[in-house]
């Protein structure tokens, strides 16, 4: 497995709004609005791929200022799910953040990824939220 930058409006990139759709979107019956998809010029995005092209995991980063970002769309294809292959995106994705001058890593965690982000060292911020229809928590974590 690969994981490793997308590039923003590349053949990657429109996988990865497809698997986001796919895994986060589409069970909330949500669909993408064309002017969120333009925004994301200004964020990194971090996939994992297998064969070099296949891609499975894909997450995003948007700066908040200058030592902030905001994890976001953290989505692993159903059939890779539970063997690690998040973790591993989210580990690479804070050495590309802290190669990147970044210091704090937020998110908001569905109720269902708390656990998750709890054994990647992330810690709970303030109380539970409704977003997208659905319980959230803010989360972060400091390198």
């Amino acid at each position: 497995m690969i994981i490793r930058e997308i590039e923003y409006g590349t053949p990657d990139f429109d996988e990865a709004l497809k698997l986001r759709t796919d895994v986060l979107r589409k069970p909330l019956n949500l669909m993408f609005k064309e002017e969120e998809i333009e925004e994301e010029y200004k964020e990194y995005h971090i996939g994992t791929f297998t064969n070099g092209s296949n891609l499975i995991a894909v997450l995003s980063l948007r700066p908040i200022d200058t030592k902030e970002i905001k994890m976001r769309q953290v989505a692993v294809s159903p059939n890779f799910q539970y063997i690690g292959i998040g973790k591993e995106l989210v580990y690479f994705s804070e050495q590309f953040l802290i190669k990147k001058n970044f210091n704090r890593v937020s998110l908001h965690a569905r109720d269902t990824a708390v656990p998750f982000y709890l054994k990647l060292n992330y810690l709970i911020k303030g109380d539970v939220f409704e977003e997208v229809g659905i319980p959230h928590v803010k989360m972060f974590k400091e390198f």
